[in-house]
């Protein structure tokens, strides 16, 4: 069996305590899209820490660890997260797909310098190399990690990858030409860092799947920064939602049997694009600083968030592009201030309500309806039982369920990992 862990929303969810909690019991936890662009704030017994490509079942010493095909891997960022985790105590077992590729120094500074010439029309990147870098992959002059152990057969794919980046290097951003050589000791040093994780991972999965183990397929950002999906084109490279996980994992569709949607109790995103419930100034600073661990802050890129209130209208659409067969619901905890909690529950779009989620251009014209629901005034963090939770926020939630016709099956209440109340099947 397998269960997909996606976001609703534009990522930056609550994934990682989510995801840390399924891998507990998972055999094997795989990655299967997405890059070092963005990361999982994981807190428990053994501290406080954010993966960006290693995947969350790192601290379960039985479980295997896949970075699939689908991942844009670089291979600096993997062994930094592998050497604090080992600075840790933790050794996790780690496989890395023959076909994943890698993500090179150039991606990097291509994608720093088209933000930089694009200005105040710039997509609001990480600048973490992903969008050149899956460019490449599409174009099909990237590099398999199972190429890099083969590097004398690939002097002349090296001469072309550099003949089709020279004159943008050169023409458009003024930069110095790729030199082949230099980019062949660059796969040369990968490959020897990479070596040890790289197998044939498709048929770990296979293998897996037939012998009833249980899998977790682990997603980056949400089902709104989709390429296809998404609010484009202020989207993500590869698609995060659980439909992928079959491709970027490698596993049969008929494999996943569940997916786990995370939906905050509120709104947050990085990066630009429209975002309708957003909210500004002492309001959004007030709820900025409520928000999780240590604040809405990227995992990383330290940037604030942008936040704003629950949005029924992107949520619900969110739920429906991953097929979501139940709901973990993020930071309720963080709402305990408000003397009343909005909630945008429809578009105003050229004064007309508006109930379904529309492409881009109508969104950016989107106005948003509010109501708001009577605030619990107390404080929720770590409360563990239905019970133990004012009946003002069992109303919210129940209606958070009831609106997106998706079982809330457990929620937290704090950023520690036993800090959930637990609902339905996951109990």
């Amino acid at each position: 069996m397998a269960t997909a862990i996606v976001g609703a929303n534009w990522g930056d969810e609550g994934k990682g305590k989510m995801t840390d909690l399924l891998a507990r019991d998972a055999d094997v936890v795989v990655r299967f899209q997405g890059g070092a662009n963005a990361g999982h704030t994981i807190i428990n017994d053994k501290g406080r820490f954010a993966l960006h490509l290693l995947p969350s079942g790192c601290f379960n010493p039985r479980t295997l660890n896949v970075i699939g095909p689908g991942v844009a891997l670089n291979v600096r960022a993997f062994k930094k997260e592998l050497d604090d985790l080992h600075s840790a105590g933790i050794d996790p077992r780690i496989a890395v797909s023959y076909r994943a590729q890698v993500l090179l120094d150039v991606h990097k500074e291509l994608d720093a310098l088209e933000e930089i010439r694009l200005g105040k029309a710039s997509f609001g990147s990480t600048r973490s190399g992903i969008a050149p870098f899956y460019a490449d992959k599409f174009s099909k002059i990237g590099f398999q990690v199972c190429e890099l152990f083969h590097l004398p057969r690939m002097k002349d794919r090296i001469k072309l990858f550099c003949d089709r980046k020279n004159p943008l290097l050169v023409g458009v951003y003024g930069r110095p030409p790729l030199d082949p050589a230099a980019v062949e000791a660059e796969l040369a040093e990968l490959a020897e860092i990479v070596r040890p994780y790289a197998t044939d991972t498709n048929k770990l999965l296979h293998d897996a799947i037939r012998e009833g183990k249980n899998i977790l397929l682990e997603g980056q950002l949400g089902t709104l920064k989709d390429p296809d999906h998404g609010i484009y084109p202020m989207v993500t490279s590869s698609s995060p939602l659980a439909g992928y996980a079959s491709i970027g994992a490698g596993i049969p569709p008929y494999a996943i049997t569940d997916v786990v949607t995370v939906v905050k109790a509120y709104s947050s995103a990085v990066g630009a694009g429209p975002f309708v419930s957003e909210i500004f100034g002492d309001e959004a600073e007030e709820l900025r600083r409520r928000g999780g661990d240590k604040g809405e802050y990227g995992a990383t890129t330290g940037r604030p968030r942008r936040v704003g209130w629950f949005d029924l209208v992107a949520t619900r659409y969110g739920c429906e592009m991953q097929g979501a067969t139940e709901i973990a619901l993020t930071l309720v905890d963080a709402l305990g201030y408000l003397d009343e909690v909005p909630v945008c529950v429809a578009y105003e779009i050229n004064g007309k309500r508006v109930d379904s989620f529309p492409p881009t251009p109508w969104l950016e014209d989107a106005k948003p309806i509010v109501e708001k629901f009577p605030g619990w005034k107390c404080d929720i963090r770590g409360a563990r039982d239905w019970d133990a939770i004012p009946e003002a926020a069992q109303r919210y939630v129940l209606w958070i369920e009831k609106m997106l016709g998706v079982p809330i099956t457990f929620f937290s209440t704090g950023p520690g990992r036993n800090d959930v109340i637990y609902r339905g099947k996951r109990k």
